[in-house]
């Protein structure tokens, strides 16, 4: 006997509702086989069929209806079977929505009270402003005065000298690349505004080296516009103000600007190392690696610090592509293998020696110069 039988058997004895009635081996099933084979059913199946609200079923299995009132009184209780059990089905799922409106009520209210707890939320806090400056594991001892700046910097205050220094040195490890921008963010809007309050053409000139440290050469590019257009013909100013304005076109990849910017930078005191290491750094990056060894090797000798160079060099091979790494240091070992030691231990993939101890010494250094540079600004020049 077919599935497709089964199905219309159910259908004929208006029990097409009721999976019992068409699923081979069930109770009702069979008594159905029973009742259309014209065979009597037993007391124990009359039970079932009376238990199940099959009155109509039950008379006709008896023989006390006839096909068409047991039809009648069969479709009706069919009617109603359907209609309670979408009833039922409405219910359930009003149920199921209230309990699931319960769960996040409860939910909602656990994790208000966890936003009101001052102890999570001074936890919660913490980690997001640790996460926002790419702070990880922070010393027990150093923790207090780190999550302090954090904080400082997070609400647009500028750190002391004291602070800062100690970031760099003492806490190094915090002194993230994410908190490196934004704490360069807020000098170059801090000497931007002086610059525009006071006229003081060496603030715009120390405000442009903030904002292109802080990722915004553009605004380094706008603020040296006006403030070269102010400075008349001083040659210090005007060779700050190009030179930095020509990293700013360095940094957006407007190379052959920042050359002609440099070299007028150069022109206007060629005693300054600063316009030599833009020049040395724009002629390697356009392909020209003997004038630009030449431009470093005159930054160097007119003082430019030696670790400062190593690093212009190491970020700029970090930026190009590996083909040109290579080239790059290749040419370099040649010029002067002893100078340039350090690129033997440049590896192939493009990472520099970062983790031996010389690297760290190297490191460690720079900073401490960093911050003491940091005490004075270009006036110096």
């Amino acid at each position: 006997m077919t599935r497709s039988h089964h199905a219309d058997l159910a259908e004929r004895y208006f029990l097409e509702d009721l999976p019992g009635a068409t699923q081979l081996g069930a109770r009702l099933n069979g008594i159905l086989l029973r009742i259309d084979a014209g065979e009597q059913v037993t007391a124990l199946q009359r039970q079932f069929l009376a238990t199940t609200g099959l009155h109509a079923l039950v008379t006709l299995a008896d023989g006390k209806a006839t096909m068409g009132e047991f039809e009648s009184a069969a479709e009706q209780e069919q009617a109603a079977r359907i209609e309670e059990a979408s009833a039922k089905a409405v219910k359930d799922a009003a149920e199921l929505a209230e309990r699931a409106d319960a769960r996040a009520a409860a939910v909602k209210a656990t994790f208000a009270a966890m936003a009101n707890d001052p102890v999570l939320r001074r936890k919660r806090e913490a980690k997001e402003l640790r996460q926002r400056f790419g702070v990880g594991y922070i010393e027990s001892e150093d923790y207090r005065r780190v999550m302090a700046l954090l904080r400082q910097v997070a609400n647009g205050r500028r750190l002391t000298v004291e602070d800062l220094a100690w970031l760099k040195t003492e806490a190094d490890y915090c002194w993230t690349d994410e908190l490196q921008k934004a704490w360069h963010a807020l000098e170059a809007a801090a000497l931007t505004k002086a610059w525009e309050s006071s006229g003081d053409p060496w603030n715009a000139v120390n405000a442009s080296g903030h904002w292109r440290k802080a990722g915004e050469p553009e605004r380094a590019l706008c603020l040296t516009d006006a403030a070269l257009a102010k400075v008349g013909s001083n040659p210090k100013l005007r060779s700050a103000l190009a030179t930095t304005r020509g990293g700013a076109m360095r940094d957006l990849r407007r190379l052959d600007e920042a050359k002609a910017l440099a070299s007028e930078a150069h022109q206007l005191t060629s005693s300054d190392y600063r316009p030599c290491t833009l020049l040395g750094a724009v002629h390697i990056e356009l392909g020209d690696l003997p004038t630009g060894h030449e431009w470093y090797a005159k930054a160097e000798s007119l003082g430019a610090p030696r670790h400062a160079i190593d690093n212009e060099l190491r970020g700029l091979l970090m930026r190009s592509s590996m083909q040109d790494q290579q080239r790059i240091r290749e040419f370099l070992l040649r010029q002067d293998p002893e100078r340039f030691a350090w690129l033997q231990r440049w590896l192939s993939n493009g990472s520099t020696f970062a983790n031996s101890k010389s690297a760290q010494a190297t490191k460690s250094k720079d900073r401490t110069a960093f911050v003491e540079a940091g005490r004075h600004d270009h006036r110096s020049r």
